[in-house]
């Protein structure tokens, strides 16, 4: 970090300065074996880890949100920093319902076509954005479509960030129907399953109607929900 001159002392008839923001914790750096995308969590444990993508958005987050209350689901939402911006109020939301905020990237770019700086740029941007609107620095970054590079890889960790995959994608972003992300979910999904859904990027009905039909048939059938630790 660069060094920054303390400032003068304040004279005796100057009002005291607001005190600034509290500087986020100093992140630790994952180990090698946590640089390394997660695809699943502990399959000797009937867990499923459901983790959406691409809001926050106003059309639909709110109703994801009031379903996995009603569930007591607790998800790992990754946000875009373009969308996050824009709906603070919603990020806040997310937070205080007890889900993790994670790291989707500040314009859903392919990494692997971008220079370092700009890699950068896209996490860390986000990563400060997200932070100072719930206070928390995000421990998990995903790359748009799964596009991990050894750069992304490594500016993640640098960041403090693991990074986390998944194992079940029903490509719910096609709307290829309510009854085909169903049955996708429910013919993949097994113990430590990491589960892709989305809830921005562009209308997501159909992933909100199979998240009602399937979540219950999964907790009738004994699965926990989980958030990934960090």
């Amino acid at each position: 970090p660069t060094a920054v001159a303390p400032a003068p002392s304040p004279s005796p008839s100057a009002a005291p300065s607001a005190p600034a923001p509290a500087a986020p914790s100093p992140a630790r750096a994952p180990t090698g074996g946590e640089s390394r995308p997660v695809y699943e969590l502990d399959a000797g444990q009937r867990v499923v880890a459901l983790t959406i993508d691409d809001g926050p958005d106003p059309r639909h987050t709110p109703t994801v949100l009031a379903l996995l209350e009603q569930y007591g689901i607790r998800a790992t939402f990754f946000l875009i920093g373009e969308n996050a911006t824009e709906h603070t109020g919603l990020v806040r939301e997310i937070a205080a319902r007890g889900h993790h905020i994670a790291n989707h990237t500040w314009t859903h770019p392919d990494l692997r076509s971008l220079s370092e700086g700009k890699v950068r740029d896209e996490l860390e941007r986000t990563s400060d954005l997200l932070h100072r609107t719930t206070g928390k620095v995000p421990s998990w970054f995903r790359a748009p479509g799964g596009d991990w590079s050894s750069t992304a890889l490594r500016v993640s960790a640098e960041l403090g960030m693991r990074p986390m995959a998944w194992s079940v994608d029903p490509r719910d972003w096609a709307r290829p129907g309510t009854g085909v992300i169903t049955d996708r979910i429910l013919r993949d999904v097994r113990p430590g399953a990491i589960v892709l859904n989305h809830d921005g990027g562009g209308d997501r009905s159909q992933t909100v109607a199979a998240l009602k039909t399937y979540l219950p048939v999964l907790i009738d059938s004994g699965y926990h929900f989980t958030a990934p630790p960090g």
